[in-house]
């Protein structure tokens, strides 16, 4: 993994002339927020999935994966509760950099990430298929915490944090749109948080 950090944190510019997204307040903290809580998982046992339209799919240990071509980026991350943690460091593989591996196919265009815990959360290829888009596993130089999604979570930092699954252990490929957990009861399933898309 290189040792430079990319600095997406200017990434607001294509939403807004404001960082800070309406409605936010900016905190320091870095708060604990999911469905139902942390799930267990096993660094023997634990396996990352990509199927659905693509030409090949993907199966990688913990070890595997940690092994892929990685980054390192800053960037802001918003939560849909109110609140927005500036310049977290995150390292993984971009979305675009896996997406490259499988092969998608031309028919594809949406994505369903799933979870551990049986979270799911959608988004439009187009809309995935950008470098801040990442699988991460670091947080500020060290292992992210397993409250926090550890081994692996979605980072999406032009959308609110929903769409950024925790506990992430796959990624599917579709030719046709599915809703995921939170769109299904009520949250934007576009969710820019600078128009505030909270909920549908």
């Amino acid at each position: 993994m290189s040792s430079e950090v990319a600095d997406h944190t200017d990434l607001y510019e294509e939403f807004s002339d404001e960082r800070l997204p309406p409605g936010q307040r900016k905190t320091d903290r870095f708060p604990v927020l999911s469905k139902s809580g942390t799930p267990d998982w096993h660094r023997d046992d634990w396996r990352f999935e990509v199927w659905g339209a693509v030409d090949e799919e993907l199966t990688y240990t913990y070890d595997e994966f940690r092994d892929l071509p990685a980054e390192t980026q800053r960037q802001d991350f918003h939560c849909v509760t109110g609140w927005s943690k500036f310049d977290c460091e995150f390292a993984g593989v971009t979305f675009p950099q896996l997406a490259e591996l499988a092969g998608v196919r031309d028919d594809a265009e949406w994505v369903m990430f799933h979870a551990l815990d049986g979270y799911t959360t959608d988004l439009p290829l187009s809309e995935c298929d950008r470098e801040e888009v990442m699988f991460v596993y670091d947080y500020d130089g060290e292992r992210l915490p397993d409250d926090h999604g550890g081994p692996l979570r979605v980072v999406t930092p032009h959308k609110y944090a929903y769409k950024g699954a925790k506990w992430v252990t796959g990624v599917e490929f579709l030719t046709e749109a599915e809703r995921g957990y939170w769109e299904k009861r009520g949250y934007s399933d576009t969710a820019n948080p600078w128009e505030e898309e909270r909920y549908s």
